[in-house]
């Protein structure tokens, strides 16, 4: 008897520290607030502020310049994009439908297997499909305003003419995220829809089918458990993978609802 409650109190003690540990010991992941989506006052809108609109998206919520830079290496570099684009429509390789350089810019934004730049393109592609996903898709979810802003920018980073349409007095369309006041979406139903609105497969390879700008996700669950598929979803820049760029949104857990996250940890978790 005396031996079962050594037993019983030492195996009370051990869980009283774990839970406490669990507790206080290991920090917090406090999800970010919900990305705010700056209105655009296009009644005022001037060419000068459109053009910085554009760099601000481009720096910002368009995420370009995590691939887009000279120290990466993973994607082409931008600045004489604008004035190359007429050379790009004339290259046989060019697979679009834009008329000229302007169009060929946005459908680079939007479609970007239309043209893949040599040695840039998914291995085993031939450089004929783009690891980069189309800026409407997932958590980037760019509106036509926000394209044309940035392809603006693009133009005069290059030193060529401004040649797009600066918006005044019409609303701008909205992207499909979330505004403070918009109603809250419908709840995802299935990691696969999880990993589609959240354009995972742009970057990471998942049951061998994917990008190459993130690790391969396609055995994860081999080596990483949840509570590390969680903590990479909600706080990437907690670790960053070795080899890889720093390039994945910190927005997700403002983003995702917590059944999502749920559905994308244990589908990754049984990637054996």
């Amino acid at each position: 008897m005396r031996h079962f409650l050594k037993v019983t109190i030492f195996s009370l003690l051990m869980i009283g520290f774990f839970a406490g540990f669990s507790n206080f010991g290991i920090p917090e992941i406090k999800p970010a607030p919900p990305p705010v989506i700056e209105p655009l006052d296009l009644t005022a809108m001037t060419p000068e502020r459109f053009v910085s609109l554009g760099e601000k998206l481009f720096k910002g919520k368009g995420t370009c310049t995590l691939c887009h830079n000279a120290v990466g290496g993973r994607a082409p570099l931008l600045e004489q994009s604008a004035l190359i684009a007429g050379e790009r429509l004339a290259d046989s390789r060019y697979q679009g439908s834009a008329a000229d350089a302007q169009a060929y810019l946005v459908e680079s934004l939007l479609e970007p297997s239309a043209y893949v730049v040599a040695g840039f393109g998914k291995a085993g592609s031939g450089d004929t499909v783009s690891p980069m996903p189309s800026a409407r898709a997932g958590s980037i979810g760019l509106s036509d305003v926000e394209v044309d802003a940035i392809v603006a920018y693009l133009q005069d980073l290059a030193g060529v003419e401004v040649t797009v349409a600066i918006p005044s007095g019409a609303e701008p369309e909205t992207s499909d995220q979330e505004t403070p006041d918009a109603p809250p979406r419908a709840a995802l139903a299935s990691a696969d829809e999880v990993l589609a609105r959240f354009a995972c497969v742009a970057c990471h390879k998942v049951s061998g089918e994917g990008g190459e700008l993130g690790p391969d996700l396609s055995r994860i669950g081999a080596t990483r458990d949840a509570a590390y598929l969680r903590r990479a979803i909600l706080d990437p820049a907690a670790e960053v993978a070795e080899g890889y760029p720093p390039i994945m949104p910190m927005t997700y857990s403002g983003e995702m609802y917590a059944g999502e996250l749920q559905l994308l940890v244990q589908y990754l978790a049984s990637q054996r």
